[in-house]
């Protein structure tokens, strides 16, 4: 039986806040004056210092480097991106979609627009949605959300690739302001001056950041925006709150029974994990399915004929629906639509998968984790690298991006108020602004996960009554996708 007061979510809250958490931020600030007042030890060493190091060169580290060197405040500093892979441009769109995709909100999508690589989005290719229905497949109930206005988007579905891609194209024109380094991997950390996390003998009040190739590099601050297995999270010896789901996405490019407009977006929860079908084109859409790991070995070794049959039945069918289950559902329906009669929406049904994409199949393990701090002394932490969700939402990437612009507008006021980019009282500011936004979505993910991850007839009965009364409720879907667009 799901039991809300026993979800590992709650335990993230724990880590930020109450009497310890002051305490913890004193003794922060308290190390950060200690190593402030300290007269700068002169180095011998001859290697450039950079004001800022971004690690990482995925969507949300090169949004950072963007993000900076447009930055009128940050003119004249000395930034680099490090990504230990190739450059990732492309010429021309591909002719076959990627397999992963983000949700991209329309904050996210103004955000990237400001940084003016939203036109390159669009240029290649992107699909807007208008709507989304969500259902359980044990009951009836469901849940549907659009714009009042039919013709405002509700998100974007855009390939990571293409993302990247176009970040990277905008990125060319500020090379006078932003130093990029590709195939450049990172194998050592070393903290500033008195501050250690594990043994070292550096003696410079930089971070120092030494290359496979034997380079050194110096930073007055470093961002980690290196993923969920984060080096530089690790190095910092930041703790984190983590676990896994013992899930498995199974991710594919779709090709439909016959086009249509597709501008829905499709979730079903079924008891084995949520299942989504998010729109590419008018005739191709894209999976996530996350099931057991066990059973998405199995998805990926099935023919073709055999894993579309078991998406269009994952969608149709209604094995799991018990008859008191639907009993009840439908006269709790009843008495809502006379109570709410404007309220309740139309449901709609899913288009019949056809075929897959040939190649496009893959998984990857599902967790979540939430690093108790987002910075050191001379260190922050961006994206996946400070938070990792389930895809059940399509968070992931927004919640990386709302963590660029956050942190660039703190050191952009830092830089203009003459401070050190690296202080602590500075980059406090980011980590309780950013904490305080992630971790109410996280902890409503994770909930919504657990909740539906139960078939037992009272927890099925419970969740749908519920789901079925915030359907009923406009104003209360209206808020809920005004904070999911943010």
């Amino acid at each position: 039986m799901f039991n809300l007061t026993k979800s590992k979510a709650f335990v993230i809250w724990e880590q930020c806040r109450g009497a310890a958490k002051t305490q913890l931020r004193a003794n922060r600030l308290a190390l950060n004056g200690a190593l402030i007042s300290r007269s700068p030890i002169s180095s011998s060493r001859s290697e450039k210092v950079y004001d800022i190091i971004v690690s990482g060169g995925g969507m949300v580290g090169t949004a950072m480097a963007c993000s900076l060197g447009l930055d009128a405040n940050l003119k004249g500093k000395q930034i680099l991106l490090l990504e230990a892979g190739p450059k990732r441009a492309m010429d021309k769109t591909p002719e076959t979609y990627r397999t992963t995709v983000s949700s991209v909100s329309p904050g996210s999508a103004t955000f990237l627009s400001g940084l003016g690589a939203w036109d390159h989005v669009t240029n290649m290719r992107c699909k807007p949605y208008q709507k989304m229905q969500v259902w359980d497949a044990c009951s009836d109930a469901l849940i549907a959300f659009e714009k009042e206005n039919l013709q405002d988007e509700m998100a974007y579905i855009v390939e990571n690739d293409i993302i990247v891609a176009a970040l990277t194209k905008q990125l060319q024109t500020l090379s006078d302001h932003v130093e990029v380094r590709y195939k450049s991997r990172v194998i050592k950390y070393d903290w500033p001056g008195s501050y250690r996390v594990a043994d070292s003998s550096s003696s410079s009040p930089w971070v120092q950041v030494t290359l496979a190739n034997g380079e050194i590099l110096q930073t007055k601050l470093l961002i980690g925006a290196d993923g969920a297995n984060s080096m530089i999270r690790k190095e910092a010896g930041i703790p984190t709150v983590n676990w896994n789901y013992d899930q498995s996405a199974v991710v594919a490019v779709l090709q439909l029974s016959e086009p249509t407009e597709n501008n829905v977006a499709w979730q079903r929860f079924l008891p084995t994990g949520p299942i989504a079908m998010l729109p590419l084109s008018d005739s191709e859409s894209s999976l996530v399915w996350s099931t057991s790991h066990q059973h998405a070995e199995e998805l990926l070794t099935q023919d073709e004929e055999s894993f579309v049959d078991a998406i269009n039945s994952a969608f149709w069918s209604n094995q799991n629906q018990s008859e008191l289950t639907e009993m009840a559902g439908a006269l709790f329906r009843t008495a809502l639509s006379i109570l709410m009669p404007s309220g309740s929406s139309t449901r709609q049904l899913p288009p019949s998968v056809a075929g897959v994409s040939p190649k496009s199949r893959m998984a990857f393990p599902l967790g979540m984790g939430h690093a108790t701090e987002y910075i050191r002394h001379r260190m922050a932490l961006v994206g996946d690298a400070a938070h990792r969700v389930h895809p059940l939402a399509g968070q992931g990437v927004n919640l990386g991006f709302g963590d660029v612009a956050y942190l660039t507008e703190v050191l952009s006021q830092a830089a203009f108020n003459g401070k050190d980019l690296g202080d602590m009282q500075n980059l406090l500011k980011y980590e309780t602004e950013r904490q305080r936004h992630n971790l109410p979505m996280m902890t409503a993910i994770d909930l919504l996960k657990r909740l539906y991850s139960t078939n037992t007839e009272l927890a099925v009965l419970m969740r749908s009554l519920g789901l079925q009364a915030t359907n009923s409720l406009p104003l209360l879907k209206e808020k809920i996708i005004s904070y999911a667009s943010r």
